[in-house]
């Protein structure tokens, strides 16, 4: 598998818990006990995915979270037992990809690890996918509006790809969470409002419509 995820949790014991199915499942895996050790370790090799929890001593998650995405758009997966929905959105306004509350299952935060790895390791190929003043370059990942640089998570960017993709359609929340997570989310639909909320409010431009009572999509152009 050669992927190689970074844990920074300061618990010993949930340590333990998540390395060794990751190790297992033919993970290389790299702990950390503080924020400042996880940035250091960070810098210096190259990982795949991160494990972040928040609450740390030294530099809590969200500052470390902020830090490496000022370097780096490594897939990031907050694990930590700050529960509410506001929690969750400043995780996600850090630009976190994913969160997971505990006490998790640890078959859960596999299939998460797997779904997301799959995702970002796409070798898909297009050509630019432009709608008005969106312009989404597949092979680049990279996303304008009006010339300017969004600077979307993966999730957002596959949530967005999906749309443009296919514009006109409804999808319902259960279908992105199937469509763009690959995973059974155990029916909480928040996550998805969390990422059309961001992705809205990065875009700047008001193209992803709420169809209420059904879902979310982009309406074909005139």
């Amino acid at each position: 598998m050669d992927k190689n995820i970074l844990i920074i949790e300061d618990e010993a014991a949930i340590q333990k818990i998540l390395s060794e199915p990751l190790t297992f499942a033919g993970y290389k895996v790299t702990t950390a006990s503080d924020g400042l050790e996880g940035i250091n370790i960070f810098c210096g090799q190259e990982f795949d995915l991160i494990l972040l929890d928040i609450m740390l001593p030294k530099i809590d998650g969200y500052t470390v979270c902020e830090m490496i995405r000022q370097k780096s758009q490594v897939p990031i997966i907050l694990l930590t037992a700050l529960d509410t929905e506001d929690d969750q959105i400043k995780g996600f306004d850090k630009l976190a990809d994913d969160y997971i509350t505990k006490p998790f299952s640890i078959k859960l935060v596999l299939k998460r690890v797997e779904a997301l790895l799959r995702r970002t390791s796409s070798d898909t190929v297009s050509d630019c996918i432009r709608y008005k003043e969106i312009c989404l370059s597949e092979t680049e990942r990279k996303v304008t509006v009006s010339g300017n640089e969004a600077a979307l998570t993966h999730l957002e960017f596959e949530i967005l790809l999906l749309l443009l993709k296919n514009r006109g359609r409804v999808f319902t929340r259960d279908d992105l969470l199937n469509l763009v997570w690959g995973y059974d989310f155990a029916g909480d639909e928040k996550g998805v409002n969390f990422h059309i909320m961001n992705l809205r409010k990065k875009l700047k431009v008001d193209y992803i419509e709420t169809v209420r009572g059904v879902g979310y999509r982009i309406a074909k152009e005139n």
